[in-house]
């Protein structure tokens, strides 16, 4: 089993953000269709990546994803990237 596993070159590994199942309130949300999830937070960046650090929240390409080791991880580019989510 994978533990670890570090990105190359100008690669990005995204942890995928679950999917909320319940509101801020409770009320249970259905899923009549599935979601393209483009949203998650970075978990790995090869040395050549200068626009996002590890732990960052980003929105990213879904066309430009690959599949990982793991279902929950997809691996991109840095140029899919299309922002860097800012606490305020």
């Amino acid at each position: 089993m994978v533990k670890h596993i570090n990105a190359i070159m100008d690669r990005v590994f995204i942890r995928l953000e679950k999917k909320k199942e319940h509101t801020e309130g409770g009320i249970i949300l259905t899923d009549n269709h599935e979601d393209e999830k483009t949203i998650g937070v970075v978990e790995s960046i090869g040395p050549d990546v200068r626009s996002v650090k590890v732990g960052d929240k980003v929105l990213f390409h879904i066309f430009d994803e690959l599949p990982s080791y793991d279902p929950e991880v997809v691996i991109v580019r840095e140029r899919s990237l299309l922002g860097v989510f800012v606490d305020e």
